[in-house]
């Protein structure tokens, strides 16, 4: 199995090239420099694997949601490198791959990721460790004011993400003592959309170039919260 994963969708810009389960990887922090480092993060993996586009299986990147601009990026991208090796694609929540890199960093099992989502909301989500050691999503992924997230059942949650940092006692008051640890300056790597693709292709996940659609989760971009139709 030959996977190319971009994510581009926070502050990190990064790169993944997953060979039969062993992965290399580009990653930097630079915010508003993702058009110009993901297409090079791509030459170099692809030439340090000595691979050719045509060889991979599937490119998978982060659908989002995430930041607007970050993940269009990821989704252009990845359309042209697709349709260019004539591959299909893998869309993988950016939610599940930070859980994901939270499991892989940090060995939590219960994990609740936020961004950031501005306008005084998150995007936010509630994963578990399978058997597998793949995060399985508990609740549907959602933009929401931290004061009315979707509750998972039972104690014991890690949380992971900015938005923990912008929204941590509004979160914690909602979710009460659910909430044993928060790592908020974890962000989302291609590493994990990378093994989170893999499962998803052996389901039968992937899609044609042209389908990479970007899931936002919020149709308005500019309103205020106080616009929008409450849940």
């Amino acid at each position: 199995m030959k996977i190319l994963a971009i994510e581009t969708a926070t502050e990190a810009c990064s790169a993944a090239l997953l060979i039969d389960g062993d992965v290399i990887e580009r990653y930097q922090v630079q915010p508003r420099m993702h058009s110009q480092l993901i297409l090079p993060m791509m030459d170099e993996l692809l030439a340090e694997a000595g691979l050719a586009l045509t060889a991979l299986d599937a490119i998978a990147f982060g659908r989002g949601p995430g930041a607007f601009t970050g993940v269009r990026i990821a989704v252009g991208v990845t359309q042209g490198a697709a349709f260019a090796g004539d591959l299909p694609v893998v869309p993988i929540s950016t939610l599940a791959a930070l859980a994901q890199r939270g499991y892989r960093e940090l060995g939590w099992q219960r994990l609740l990721p936020a961004y950031d989502a501005r306008m005084q909301e998150v995007y936010w989500g509630a994963y578990e460790v399978g058997p597998q050691g793949l995060v399985v999503a508990c609740v549907d992924d959602e933009v929401a004011a931290p004061d009315r997230v979707t509750l998972p059942s039972g104690n014991g949650w890690q949380g992971v993400g900015a938005g923990w940092n912008s929204y941590r006692p509004l979160l914690e008051q909602r979710l009460g003592n659910a909430v044993v640890s928060v790592e908020g300056d974890l962000l989302c790597s291609a590493h994990d959309v990378a093994s989170l693709a893999v499962a998803a292709l052996a389901n039968g996940e992937a899609v044609a170039a042209e389908q990479a659609a970007p899931v936002y989760l919020r149709d308005k971009v500019a309103s205020k919260p106080g616009e929008r139709q409450e849940k």
